[in-house]
């Protein structure tokens, strides 16, 4: 985020970083199994009937939680 900027800039810092965790988490939630992203990806949706692309999915979703939680934490010091 801005760190000694004006407020309209801390403003559209905020808004640019929760657009981007939205749509990590929505790409993230639709590779997973029942997603419909899961059969589409081509060559990796053929490797274990969309496994992988469903654990992609996964890490995805976690690791976005993981950067939510890690910047709130920064942003509370």
């Amino acid at each position: 985020m801005a760190k000694g900027k004006g407020p309209f800039s801390a403003l559209v810092s905020l808004l640019v970083w929760i657009a981007g965790v939205l749509v990590s988490l929505a790409v993230g939630f639709a590779m997973t199994g029942s997603g419909s992203l899961n059969q589409t990806i081509p060559y990796l949706s053929a490797l274990g009937d969309g496994i992988v692309v469903a654990v992609a999915g996964w890490i995805v979703v976690i690791l976005t939680l993981v950067s939510v939680v890690l910047a709130i934490v920064d942003k509370l010091k």
